[in-house]
């Protein structure tokens, strides 16, 4: 045998099985593909998989920290102050979950309508003066109407001045806790799949069913919180923070629970400023839903988009891109 023949001979060969760990790695990306399409996208986590574990963490932090609900009093000022911890807790379980969803799907946290560099900022202060006026707007149409009272004031001195800065902190709580469940992840997440638009119809459709659960409330109601809703994702789009409406949503609310002293979403505050009342009939009062169930309130809303419209122009942020704080 020659030398060439033995050296053919005695050259390394393929190890049995060689060839079928060639075809490995082949079998392995095609079986792995499926379950890659089915959790990852272009973008990272699919929106659907984003919103269940968001909402998952969120019930989880909720239930965790509201069972210690229990160390606080029931009884007089103690019922108060239970509420003012529960929305404490139900901020957490909104912002929270946001900040590891943050982490996991390498953003900003900002890129969810809050970001930090405009805590408080102008936007914030023009949706508190916002807010105010447009539900001050809408008393006044009703006083004029002649279905609305002031009435007499109902505290004074220092008691008036401890409960409107108690209303003003829990309405700012609701604010953030609303505007951020409805307005900040949940609608970001859902408009990476549907777009903003679709998004924010869905979401403030919900935002205003929900209404339907409180005591006292009504579809007409229930619809003005929807087409709220859906005014504050109009502020979200032109400012491109969330900032606007969290203040707009704080001011409101404590206007009509305290300042005006009428009934909200169904129900009336302990603590408020006046001794109001209404008199005439339901479609202009609301009844016990409050303002929010008068027909007047779709004008006021009405006014509210076109002036906003024209004094907050379409700019970068339509595009997706966040104006400067």
């Amino acid at each position: 045998m020659g030398e060439s023949e033995r050296s053919a001979d005695i050259s390394p060969s393929k190890p049995p099985g060689a060839q079928l760990n060639q075809q490995l790695p082949s079998l392995t990306s095609s079986s792995a593909e499926p379950a890659h399409n089915l959790f990852l996208g272009p973008e990272g986590l699919r929106p659907g998989w984003s919103l269940f574990l968001y909402l998952g963490m969120g019930a989880a932090v909720f239930f965790l920290l509201s069972s210690f609900v229990r160390f606080i009093p029931s009884r007089g000022a103690g019922s108060l102050w239970q509420t003012f911890y529960i929305y404490i807790v139900l901020v957490t379980s909104s912002l929270l979950p946001a900040r590891v969803a943050a982490a996991v799907e390498k953003r900003h946290f900002g890129a969810y309508g809050l970001p930090w560099r405009g805590l408080f900022c102008k936007q914030f202060w023009l949706g508190l003066a916002w807010g105010i006026a447009a539900l001050s707007a809408l008393m006044l149409l009703m006083r004029a109407a002649g279905v609305f009272s002031f009435g007499n004031l109902s505290l004074h001195g220092v008691r008036a001045l401890k409960f409107a800065a108690f209303w003003g902190a829990l309405f700012l709580l609701v604010g953030f806790f609303e505007e951020f469940t409805f307005r900040g992840y949940t609608q970001f997440t859902l408009a990476r799949k549907m777009g903003f638009w679709p998004a924010a119809f869905l979401l403030s459709s919900i935002f205003g069913a929900i209404h339907l659960q409180n005591p006292g409330e009504a579809w007409v109601g229930a619809l003005c919180a929807g087409l709220i809703g859906l005014f504050l994702c109009f502020t979200l789009r032109r400012t491109g923070s969330l900032w606007f409406a969290v203040g707009m949503h704080a001011s409101w609310d404590w206007g009509e629970s305290y300042l005006y002293s009428v009934p909200d979403s169904g129900g009336m505050s302990t603590g408020h400023l006046l001794n109001s009342s209404f008199h005439g009939p339901r479609w202009l009062t609301g009844g016990s839903v409050g303002p929010e169930g008068s027909v007047l309130v779709f004008v006021v809303i009405a006014a509210s988009w076109l002036v906003f419209d024209r004094v907050y122009p379409k700019s970068p942020a339509e595009d997706g891109r966040p104006r400067p704080s």
